[in-house]
């Protein structure tokens, strides 16, 4: 259950590089890791976000910093009759970090930041909206001003509390070159059939494992149980039809691939914090 390994676009700066991503088959990259670290901003969409063991919803202002080869992938829900995908991608190359000047006191806050990106940070709406601007003009600017530029956003960032991990602690992901595309199955899997009865044979069957064989290796990777892992991924479907449609909750439950309501409602506070109502209600005050 390994994840691809992507190489990251050339570009003549050996610090970084700032790509835009403005087409679905780019911004769709299959669940893959890279040595760079990355900080993703996207100004509009909504989907399922991967990285590591985290799997959420992600809608417009979505701004993300990930650390080197932490597993990621972003899948695009927006349809066909909107925008497409777009997104400001910035890595970070390995010189970035090991440069002299990175080691001085002035950018310990940016250095501690860093650390902490290995379990996958997502900051607030309210952050990146105030960073908006600055994102998005990163590629038009001169290869100095960028620096610059880059410099301030990530000195803003290293001050923020307004942030969450996505990934648990413990979680950890070592890459080697026995890749495969086993997690690319099951997260398709999982899209087409999250509404169906998934049992551990049907799923093992898909990567062709025996049932007791593949859930002792997705614990051992994931560092979650798949049935926790299935569970997160309904849970966010229901809460994307508690966002964009009118739906009693209980017809969300049974939408979302849910069988009892009860259940339902214990694992969305597990997940989520609170019920289903508040989180509808939480969501349009907010707006």
């Amino acid at each position: 259950m390994k994840a691809s390994y992507k190489p990251v676009p050339l570009a003549e700066s050996n610090l970084f590089n700032v790509v835009l991503q403005e087409n679905k088959k780019e911004f769709d990259y299959p669940w893959h890791y890279h040595n760079e670290y990355e900080l993703t901003y996207i100004p509009a969409g909504q989907g399922i976000r991967y990285v590591g063991n985290s799997v959420e919803n992600y809608v417009s202002d979505d701004f993300v910093l990930l650390g080197s080869n932490l597993p990621h992938c972003w899948i695009d829900e927006t349809g066909s009759e909107q925008r497409p995908p777009n997104a400001i991608v910035i890595y970070l190359k390995e010189q970035f970090w090991d440069e002299i000047w990175m080691q001085s006191h002035e950018f310990t806050g940016i250095r501690n930041l860093l650390q902490l990106a290995s379990r996958g940070i997502k900051f607030n709406k309210t952050v990146a909206k105030r960073l908006k601007a600055k994102c998005l003009d990163l590629p038009d600017l001169p290869p100095l001003q960028r620096l610059v530029q880059l410099l301030q956003i990530l000195d803003e960032l290293s001050v923020s509390s307004e942030y969450s991990f996505l990934c648990e602690h413990g979680f950890s992901y070592e890459p080697n070159g026995h890749s495969s595309d086993r997690i690319n199955t099951i997260n398709k899997y999982i899209s087409t059939h999250y509404r169906e009865k998934i049992t551990l044979d049907d799923i093992a069957a898909q990567v062709y494992m025996s049932p007791k064989y593949f859930s002792r290796f997705f614990s051992k990777v994931m560092k979650k149980p798949f049935s926790e892992f299935l569970n997160e991924y309904r849970i966010s479907k229901a809460c994307k039809l508690l966002i964009d449609t009118d739906k009693p909750i209980s017809d969300i439950c049974y939408d979302s691939g849910f069988e009892s309501i009860p259940f339902f409602y214990r694992q969305f506070k597990k997940f989520k914090g609170c019920q289903p109502k508040v989180y509808r209600l939480n969501y349009r005050k907010a707006l």
